[in-house]
């Protein structure tokens, strides 16, 4: 039994603080007052995000 044993080994330091934007930012759409987070990479809110679509092998993706 003792030679199902896991072991590990604990995790020393300190984790890299996250990437931040500057503060106060707003969606680039005209009209759009959206404050975005300063952890938001993009330039636009999740409304006025351009639509992305996965990549589907095999598969014909249509415009519905």
């Amino acid at each position: 039994m003792a030679e199902n044993v896991l072991k590990g080994k604990r995790v020393f330091g300190d984790s890299r603080a996250p990437k931040t934007m500057s503060e106060a930012r707003t969606c680039v759409k005209t009209g759009c007052e959206t404050v975005l987070s300063q952890y938001n990479r993009k330039d636009h809110c999740y409304t006025h995000a351009p639509t992305k679509f996965p990549r589907l092998r095999g598969r014909i993706v249509t415009d519905s």
